[in-house]
């Protein structure tokens, strides 16, 4: 009998074999009991942990009473709750909600609003940035070579500018920001103009770029110049929503608003479910079935597993939670990066946290990253790389995650630490 694993597409890479039968809070366990601290939330998703207690009573309950009505045909009131829950955690300014199944998908949604709404066709995004492996959202992309590879040509009327990553440019916040605003302010002038730009897209933190978040000050100057242009501004909050960065949404750290928000991972607690919101104004220019799905918002179970997320989130004070946490986390490895010249930096919000390794001559150290994340999977931590060289090891432990819980893990990694060496 051939082993269940090679029936599995080789095109999926894999952290570990490990085969979970059971998850809780932060901890997955496999059918010999054998018990792993999960600090990847599976790509930031789990934000109330593995299988909540209400999370798991929300979607008992909804698959016996009703698992699917397409919204094309029917409207299920699972739905309705969903959208009424997402009014009430996102600005006035977003008035209504559209439902995919997954982030890409609501990346391709973002863009087709835009796109019609404004009359324009171009997009601009960040370099660094991470918005899915559909053909338009890889277009949209730049986080890592292997997303794009051999899959182009991909869709025209996307450029790209310079994210404010501070550390890889070896500048001070103020510096890297005024740079970044100065080459996108020539981007405008130089390569898509104004009025044919349809939108700037942007994760607030970057994700699979390498876990930076973006200074306030740019987000801000970002908001001013789409209002002087008629540019719409798409905050992708897939990675970084829900609770995830110490804020419900991370464009609330710079006190901004998107014209488009996407959101996905943390809203489902592992359901397959994503969505946009945008104002009524921009949602009536979108004609009615140029855009639609089978799934998006007809999935009865998925919706009732968001909005009991949301409460969970909110009446828990995970959002408090993490911002505490974060801070616990980032305290601890900071303390370890002193001992350890390897680790370059040390960044992040709340539970959405990033540490650079850098070799002395002052390349990327992705080898050593990946020894240190092996060695932390040896003590049965669980923990992702990303970055464009993969030498930035991510911390995204579920929000529910305690100070002992923390305490934990920094230990293991300084252990893992020490094995490596400096």
């Amino acid at each position: 009998m051939r082993n269940p694993i090679n029936l599995l597409s080789p095109v999926w890479t894999h952290l570990t074999h490990v085969q979970p039968v059971r998850g809780e809070g932060v901890y997955l366990y496999d059918a010999d009991g054998v018990r792993y601290m999960d600090f990847t939330s599976g790509i930031g998703v789990t934000n109330t942990g593995h299988a909540h207690p209400r999370v798991v009573q929300a979607i008992q309950e909804q698959a016996g009473a009703l698992i699917f009505g397409q919204m094309n045909i029917v409207i299920t009131p699972a739905a309705l709750r969903l959208a009424q829950k997402l009014d009430e955690v996102t600005p006035p300014s977003i008035e209504q909600f559209f439902f995919s199944n997954s982030g890409a998908e609501a990346v391709e949604a973002s863009v087709k609003l835009a796109r019609m709404a404004t009359k324009r066709r171009n997009l601009i995004v960040m370099q660094g940035s991470f918005h899915g492996r559909t053909h338009q959202a890889m277009a949209m992309t730049t986080s890592k070579s292997i997303y794009r590879y051999d899959y182009q040509p991909l869709p025209g009327g996307v450029f790209v500018t310079p994210f404010p990553y501070s550390y890889y440019y070896g500048w001070s916040e103020e510096e890297t920001t005024h740079f970044c605003l100065r080459q996108l302010d020539q981007l405008l002038h130089s390569q898509s103009a104004p009025d044919e730009t349809a939108a700037i897209v942007i994760e607030p933190v970057l994700g699979e770029g390498g876990y930076v978040p973006a200074p306030n000050a740019f987000l801000r100057e970002l908001r001013s110049l789409c209002d002087r242009h008629g540019i719409l501004l798409i905050i992708d909050e897939v990675q970084s929503g829900f609770g995830r960065t110490g804020k419900f949404f991370a464009y609330e750290h710079a006190g901004v608003e998107p014209d488009i928000l996407v959101m996905a991972k943390g809203l489902g607690s592992g359901m397959p479910i994503s969505a946009i919101g945008a104002r009524a104004e921009l949602m009536a220019r979108w004609k009615p079935g140029t855009h639609g799905g089978t799934y998006g918002g007809g999935n009865a179970v998925a919706a009732a597993a968001a909005a009991a997320t949301i409460d969970v989130i909110q009446e828990e004070g995970l959002v408090e939670n993490a911002a505490q946490q974060g801070a616990r986390l980032l305290k601890g490895l900071r303390e370890i990066q002193a001992e350890h010249p390897v680790i370059g930096d040390v960044r992040g919000r709340g539970l959405m946290v990033g540490v650079e390794f850098t070799a002395p001559d002052g390349r990327p150290a992705a080898e050593t990253a990946t020894r240190v994340q092996a060695e932390c999977l040896r003590r049965n931590l669980l923990l992702l790389t990303c970055g464009a060289y993969g030498n930035v090891i991510r911390w995204i432990p579920p929000l529910v995650v305690a100070a002992d819980q923390i305490d934990d893990a920094l230990a293991i990694f300084n252990e893992a630490m020490a094995s490596v060496g400096k």
